[in-house]
């Protein structure tokens, strides 16, 4: 298979019956003929055989399929290199349910089938970096042994004496109570550091500099926010261990999302920054007000803003004001009404904030150095990606939806395409999407590399087997959109 090929190319592998496995480290349930490190388990292991299904139906070393030779990943990573791992390990456990997790992050199975691969292709030399920087209030102890990271890195330094780094990128952990952050501990972040970048000019916020909005990011303190994203001047602050990576593997989860109606490849890059609050994820007001904190412009809202701004800068400010806060929390969502019936805080189609920072952050990644310069067009970063979409997540997401048993894997070398297929197989209008339409935007540094009609798929699903645009949509999913989106990204 040539190299562009495998760049049209996305893969998706089907299940009906599948399922999590629950034996933990993850073994493969059959001694495949390519395996290298012999044990296996003693139930089915659904989540490999689909990865490995998906590797390929891909079409991957084709030559070696079926034999020990065979090498999957070896066109993309050599031996003695980098590989950096990032699973969507946002949260350990939905908001509505404290015990169910399952559709909320990236399943450790999935993980330990493509650490199996990508240890096959480096050849025992080299350097496998698991990483994610997740949502600061998360518990990082149980979404790991949620996961079941610790039980994959300690079988294969038994077993083979091969480390396995897992690296949580945050900069802090919050302690939140009620929907306050009563405090913010301090964590050690990338070990190899972070990098400032200007994007300046080449950032998709440059065409929005004009109208001067005022950005909230991640916490309280929006004037932080505002000094990285001010006329010319937009600055990140990523983590560097993914971007000197020789090789970048996205292992996102199959999920709807408020801010940017799903979460697949593209949004999954929040966590490889070293401070969230430089990210904006709205901008103040109503598009009335130029902003799209709400869907539209009433005394209401206004009141609501006014008084959100006002208290934002006490609680920075003022330890015993949160403590007020908690207490009145409730009363403001009578007064204003709960936040999964109320369009706020950007959670809806009109979001015109999210999705810019989003897709800086693939360009950033797909063309960035590590000195902060970016390298040219035709030299990107070497990416994969396997998306679980075992179970995926419909409605409220990404932390307060439902699970959607889809029994999916879906794989290819392109995060745009494999992300617009998700959104096809999810039942979504790409065109009404806008990190997935505006990705096809000519520049200096372009996130496509082919047009949407090239995309093919290649499935073990006969009616999925085909050009992409040709997929019929009564043969998709009918995912249910977080409330903010629905009625208007559907098929």
């Amino acid at each position: 298979m040539n190299k562009d090929d495998l760049n049209i190319n996305v893969a998706v592998t089907r299940q009906e019956a599948s399922n999590y496995p629950e034996e933990k480290p993850y073994h493969p349930f059959i001694k495949y003929p390519e395996y290298l490190l012999d044990a296996v388990s003693h139930s089915v292991n659904y989540s490999y055989d689909m990865v490995r299904e998906g590797l390929k139906v891909l079409g991957l070393d084709k030559k070696h399929l079926n034999t020990d030779k065979w090498n999957p990943l070896g066109l993309l990573i050599s031996p003695g290199e980098s590989v950096f791992l990032k699973p969507n390990l946002i949260a350990e456990s939905t908001k509505n349910d404290r015990d169910s997790w399952e559709h909320v992050v990236t399943h450790g199975s999935v993980i330990r089938a493509v650490v199996d691969y990508v240890y096959k292709a480096l050849n025992g030399e080299g350097r496998i970096i698991i990483g994610d920087g997740p949502q600061t209030d998360s518990k990082i102890n149980l979404i790991l042994e949620r996961t079941g990271i610790p039980a994959i890195q300690d079988f294969y330094w038994k077993k083979a004496k091969f480390e396995i780094e897992f690296l949580d990128l945050r900069n802090e952990y919050w302690i939140e109570k009620q929907g306050i952050i009563i405090d913010r501990i301090k964590l050690s972040g990338d070990p190899r550091g972070t990098m400032k970048i200007d994007f300046g000019e080449n950032s998709y916020f440059a065409e929005v500099d004009t109208l001067n909005r005022k950005y909230y990011g991640a916490f309280y303190d929006t004037e932080e926010t505002n000094r990285h994203h001010t006329m010319g001047i937009h600055e990140y602050l990523i983590c560097r261990t993914p971007i000197e990576a020789n090789v970048f593997i996205n292992i996102p989860k199959f999920k709807t999302h408020g801010k940017v109606g799903l979460t697949v490849n593209l949004k999954n890059l929040v966590g490889i920054n070293g401070n969230k609050n430089w990210l904006p994820h709205f901008s103040f007001g109503s598009p009335k007000e130029n902003g799209d904190q709400f869907d539209k412009s009433g005394a209401k809202n206004k009141l609501e803003n006014k008084i959100t701004l006002l208290g934002k800068k006490l609680l920075l400010k003022n330890r015993i004001m949160r403590l007020i806060a908690m207490k009145s929390t409730s009363i403001g969502y009578k007064l204003f009404g709960g936040t999964q019936k109320v369009i706020r805080s950007g959670n809806w189609h009109g979001n015109d904030t999210c999705w810019r920072m989003s897709l800086d952050l693939n360009k950033i990644l797909l063309y960035g150095n590590s000195d902060g310069t970016f390298v040219k067009n035709f030299n990107r970063k070497r990416y994969f990606s396997v998306v679980d979409g075992i179970i995926g997540m419909e409605g409220d997401g990404p932390v307060a939806g439902f699970p959607i048993n889809t029994g999916l894997i879906i794989l290819g070398c392109d995060p745009l395409n494999v992300d617009l297929v998700c959104a096809k197989l999810m039942g979504f209008d790409y065109q009404k999407i806008r990190p997935l339409a505006r990705s096809f935007d000519d520049g200096r540094y372009k996130i496509h590399q082919n047009a949407y009609n090239d995309i093919c798929v290649v499935s073990n699903i006969m009616q999925w087997n085909k050009p992409l645009f040709e997929i019929s949509p009564r043969t998709c999913f009918k995912f249910k959109p977080h409330f903010g989106w629905c009625n208007h990204i559907e098929i």
